[in-house]
């Protein structure tokens, strides 16, 4: 997986977009469609359309969200849609259509599979999800069963069987820091400029910001010093880090929060287009976007932060 994505050559942004889907053209969306009720009819399902759905005669209902956004960055272009798609609908009816994993497996095989997942506001339903834990300003820790196939996030109901939410957490805090960084790519640029950034195909890279710690360790060999880090986790694919030591902070800054915004655009497992500084377990936001434009903000401690670095590089 790169770290800088390269579109296919496609519609024109001229050309009239998709209501639902603006990184498609009208032309490509209804293409995309059309592959997806395909792609359930090969599986004996027929299905009505939506902008951002299908539904069967059941009333079940198939986001096509994420879908999308996959067959968006796939650098081979709308020729491999339709096999995505088959892709897609072979799983997911496979995964609604089975025994669930919870009926199956015994309790500490779903223990050894549980991973937390740091996921946006707008993928979590509280109702459903009261254990999950506030990790930062619109984003949620929650807990989630690996399976071969998908990654089922685990409900409030689905978790009560199991054990206490707290030691449930810890075992999928330690599942987390077993898992091998599937690669590393490093971002340096003129004026000081540079941070890593872990990328994989795993559904929980970006998620190992709850384990920065070990990340960092097993990255560069050395531990984060006590005024942290600046992380940036813009989809699920992908975790970027600056190690705070001195002044290169401020330039850092600036790049991994276009990096953030950049990354969270149209793809699948999207998190949050901004920067943190991560502080001991803590994330404090340090960029937003005001409009269309992008801009730092930062506290009090922050900002003293930033004079003590700058004040010890400044030459005698």
């Amino acid at each position: 997986m790169g770290l800088f994505r390269r579109g296919p050559k496609r519609d024109s942004r001229d050309t009239p977009r998709d209501p639902a889907f603006s990184f498609f053209s009208v032309d490509e969306a209804a293409l995309f469609r059309g592959q997806v009720r395909e792609a359930f009819a090969e599986q004996g399902l027929e299905v009505t359309l939506y902008a951002d759905m299908v539904t069967d005669s059941a009333g079940r209902q198939f986001g096509l969200g994420n879908l999308a956004a996959v067959c968006h960055n796939d650098d081979r272009g709308p020729r491999v849609w339709g096999d995505l798609a088959r892709r897609h609908a072979g799983m997911v009816l496979r995964t609604m259509d089975g025994p669930s994993a919870l009926e199956t497996l015994p309790p500490e095989r779903i223990r050894a599979q549980l991973y937390p997942r740091v996921i946006s506001e707008d993928s979590l339903d509280p109702q459903a999800f009261g254990y999950a834990r506030s990790v930062a300003p619109g984003l949620y820790e929650v807990l989630a069963l690996d399976l071969p196939e998908s990654v089922m996030m685990l409900t409030d109901e689905a978790l009560e069987p199991l054990g206490e939410i707290r030691q449930l957490r810890d075992r999928a805090l330690n599942n987390l820091r077993g898992l091998p960084v599937e690669g590393r790519e490093t971002v340096k640029e003129a004026g000081g400029t540079r941070f890593e950034v872990i990328v994989g195909d795993s559904f929980y890279t970006a998620s190992r910001v709850l384990a920065l710690e070990s990340v960092v360790r097993h990255v560069t060999g050395e531990w984060i010093p006590p005024d942290g880090a600046l992380v940036a986790m813009p989809f699920r694919h992908q975790l970027a880090f600056h190690v705070i030591r001195d002044a290169t902070v401020i330039p850092s800054l600036g790049s991994m929060a276009a990096f953030a915004a950049s990354g969270f655009e149209d793809t699948p497992g999207a998190i949050s287009p901004y920067v943190y500084w991560w502080r001991g377990g803590t994330l404090t936001q340090l960029s937003a976007k005001d409009g269309d434009e992008l801009r730092i903000t930062v506290g009090e401690d922050f900002h003293e932060l930033l004079e003590r670095l700058t004040a010890r590089d400044r030459p005698e």
